[in-house]
């Protein structure tokens, strides 16, 4: 398999989207149980669930855009192993014009999440980790976890960390356990005071806890947030404030496909009553600085 070297001309771009999914791999093999799978589709009534990764990078390449594409390894908590991210990468290296991967590791499994991690980053190219603490049944600020957050900063890779409600488990019986004080954001608060050399992205708007999520943003100089998971005519009025002024160098334009299309999104963002000059940061501007894509 070839090692991921970017090649997005971040220049040429009309917008880069923070939080697209892989849910399946070659082989068939899905990123979740079948019951998720499922009822998430139900919760976000998404058309497409389970894009290649090469039909992936044609959407966004017709777009022109890039994407930030990964998925997530909840092994531990759901039983279930992930699809293939050594082959996630390997595809991202075939599209890299328009793909940037991100590799996901399991924290429950200590040593094993840390050497996983070293792997993808250094053999396999990937650009930056995801992570879902209610999916993966973790507490971020865990002390425990440390040596974990500790590598990714001597890595020098951004993480993205699934904050607020939660489409995974969404109407079924106990929310499949899935246990959404996990993805509270203040627990990534301990995270970014202890390792301010780690990029922290706070995925999603953090409904029920958005003023949480907008105070860390703006205390912590290494920690954003990405817009996805939510089409923007339903974001919270606090956090559309917040990106029209102290938070605009920090939110990030993020979709969530398949599970929401960029144009879909997009057409919501339109009507969003943001300033002009603050549209091409959310956009592409932030992204470009915080995965250090130059251009």
């Amino acid at each position: 398999m070839a090692r991921y070297e970017l090649g997005v001309d971040a220049s040429a771009l009309d917008a880069i989207d923070m939080h697209v999914h892989l849910e399946v791999d070659s082989c068939g093999h899905g990123s979740l149980p079948a019951a998720l799978t499922e009822a998430s589709a139900k919760y976000f009534k998404s058309e497409d669930r389970t894009p290649s990764l090469d039909r992936i990078a044609e959407v966004y390449r017709e777009l022109n855009m890039a994407a930030v594409v990964f998925t997530v390894d909840a092994r531990t908590q759901l039983k279930h192993e992930p699809n293939s991210i050594p082959e996630l990468i390997d595809g991202a290296a075939r599209n890299n014009d328009v793909l940037i991967p991100f590799g996901s590791v399991d924290p429950r499994t200590g040593e094993d999440a840390i050497a996983g991690a070293k792997h993808q980053a250094v053999e396999l190219g990937a650009r930056g980790f995801k992570f879902h603490p209610s999916l993966q049944g973790f507490d971020p600020s865990n002390e425990q976890f440390y040596p974990l957050w500790e590598t990714l900063q001597e890595l020098g890779l951004p993480a993205i960390f699934h904050t607020g409600q939660n489409g995974m488990g969404a109407g079924l019986p106990g929310g499949y356990g899935i246990k959404l004080a996990y993805s509270n954001p203040l627990l990534l608060d301990a995270v970014a005071a202890d390792f301010p050399g780690l990029q922290i992205i706070m995925a999603h708007p953090s409904v029920p806890w958005q003023d949480e999520a907008n105070s860390i943003a703006t205390h912590k100089a290494n920690v954003f947030i990405d817009l996805s998971g939510w089409s923007p005519k339903y974001f919270p009025e606090s956090l559309v404030k917040a990106s029209n002024s102290v938070l605009q160098d920090k939110v990030l334009f993020g979709t969530d496909f398949p599970l929401i299309t960029p144009q879909k999104w997009l057409g919501a963002f339109a009507d969003l009553p943001l300033k002009d000059e603050v549209r091409p940061k959310v956009l592409k501007g932030n992204a470009v600085r915080l995965l250090g894509l130059g251009g």
